[in-house]
């Protein structure tokens, strides 16, 4: 049975917005959205366009500040959680590409105070301190957590130093001392923002003890070969995303990446014909590496029986609206479904980096080789692996004096 004509096609918008209407609709079909939701989404534009009309303003006018205010006023008419975020956001994209509105204009996730707070502290991070947009991430989920165990109540003005210092010690009895580490360095960030906007009347961030300690340093592990084989074994290589996750895998226990490269991954990276693959790594280095034949096989499978049509260039993308890049974190998610399903312990992509190391010390590969495949910068990074080759430390081992005795 057909979905009824007049629930998906006849959607009127009048006001500032309606011009973009055509645009926005298109917008929403390239992510993959079915018609249904591409209408709802569109009467919810259309009500952000009858909003600012009523209000005399136009679609250059169009500010995250309009968009928050426009969000609180729904909301206070009962409206509690009908407008997602990508509907503002997918409008103000278009404005942007029309150059109605100038770029930077962004709409914040519409959302608690607490939301609003991280979202600025995100564009903080990204914009004044230039961090990568995966360790703002990270930073914005550990101020959350402070965030949701010190200040329930979202007065920000009544923390106190006892409140930072309680946090810090209550992380550091659950996770280990480099985690915690990382906790403070990211609470510290944010108690500075804080104070640098006047949410909060003085710099805390002193509060925030430095945690010492020396960090384990466990031989490197990696998976058994029979593990390797159940987790392969676990995509269903008839379906598309079979396909996509046995592709993800075999490039990662084969060539070693991580998760963020083979995110990272796009379809000009990949030379058919020299049989090579350029990864973007660390430090914006780019390395050309063999690409093999069982891996470029996988590849080509998803690509062509698996791989939704989608004007992202990035090789391996999301099989359910919006059609989007999979993101660092949607490789990391391939691996831990993979081991649920194959019934093993949870594992992480780097695992699997660290699988291929442990197979080439077992084949006795110098630390050399080692190196440059895993695209080491030093040799002391990869001579962590030394440890595993336990008959050559054997070697270099001197008698215990006294002998037996």
């Amino acid at each position: 049975m057909g979905i009824p004509a007049t629930k998906v096609s006849k959607v009127r918008m009048t006001g500032p917005l309606a011009p973009f209407a055509s645009a926005f609709r298109s917008k929403l079909k390239d992510l993959g959205y079915a018609p249904l939701t591409i209408a709802s989404e569109l009467r919810m534009a259309a009500d952000w366009s009858r909003w600012l009309q009523e209000r005399s303003l136009s679609a250059a006018d169009v500010t995250s500040v309009l968009v928050g205010q426009f969000v609180s006023e729904r909301r206070s008419a009962g409206r509690i959680s009908p407008y997602p975020p990508r509907v503002f956001n997918t409008m103000i994209e278009i404005l942007v590409e029309r150059g109605v509105v100038q770029a930077g204009t962004e709409a914040p996730v519409p959302g608690s105070p607490v939301d609003v707070l991280l979202g600025s502290f995100d564009r903080f991070l990204l914009a004044e301190r230039g961090l990568a947009r995966c360790t703002a991430t990270a930073y914005v989920l550990r101020a959350r957590r402070f965030l949701a165990q010190q200040v329930p109540s979202d007065v920000l003005a009544d923390l106190k130093a006892k409140d930072v210092t309680d946090a810090v010690r209550a992380e550091a009895a659950m996770v280990s001392v480099g985690s915690t580490q990382f906790f403070v360095v990211a609470v510290r960030s944010f108690l500075r923002f804080c104070f640098i906007e006047g949410l909060i009347p003085a710099d805390l961030s002193g509060a925030a003890l430095t945690i010492t300690g020396r960090r384990r340093s466990p031989l490197a592990a990696g998976i058994t070969t029979a593990d390797t084989r159940r987790l392969l074994g676990t995509c269903d290589r008839r379906g598309r995303d079979g396909r996509r996750d046995y592709a993800i895998l075999l490039i990662l226990l084969r060539l070693g990446l991580r998760a963020s490269e083979v995110a990272a991954l796009s379809l000009e990276d990949i030379d058919w014909r020299a049989g090579l693959i350029v990864v973007h790594g660390k430090g914006s280095r780019d390395d050309r590496l063999p690409l093999p034949v069982d891996v470029g096989q996988a590849i080509t499978g998803y690509l062509q029986r698996g791989r939704p049509r989608t004007l992202h260039r990035e090789v391996f993308v999301r099989s359910l609206a919006p059609l989007e890049a999979l993101g660092r974190g949607g490789i990391s998610t391939v691996v831990r479904r993979a081991c649920q399903r194959a019934g093993l312990a949870p594992i992480g992509a780097h695992r699997l980096r660290h699988t291929l190391a442990c197979e080439m010390v077992n084949s006795g590969v110098p630390l050399t080789e080692i190196a440059q495949v895993l695209r080491h910068r030093s040799l002391e990074s990869a001579a962590l692996y030394a440890r595993l080759d336990i008959d050559g430390l054997r070697a270099l081992a001197r008698p215990w004096p006294g002998g037996e005795r």
